[in-house]
């Protein structure tokens, strides 16, 4: 017998439905991942670069970020010249 992949989970969404408040966090986190990814596309950008061109605050920023690193949308670069920080950038 073979196994449907993900059959349990779609089993759930199609009975309980998919609550408005799930909704509305992956609304959110896909217009966050849209700055994060606009902004990175003019080449890498520190954690701080980051948050001040997209108006996140800086433990957004770093949260979403590292979001992005997990789930293979953004890659750590190189460190900066003071050796403090290191740069992000999109995955091609």
């Amino acid at each position: 017998m073979e196994v449907e992949k993900g059959k349990t989970a779609k089993y759930l969404r199609d009975k309980q439905g998919v609550s408005d408040k799930a909704k509305e966090q992956q609304k959110e986190f896909q217009r966050i991942k849209k700055l994060i990814t606009n902004s990175l596309a003019d080449g890498e950008l520190t954690i701080t670069e980051i948050s001040e061109k997209t108006g996140l605050t800086l433990p957004d920023a770093m949260f979403y970020v590292m979001s992005l690193v997990k789930y293979g949308f953004v890659q750590k670069g190189e460190i900066d010249d003071m050796d403090e920080y290191y740069t992000y950038k999109l995955i091609k």
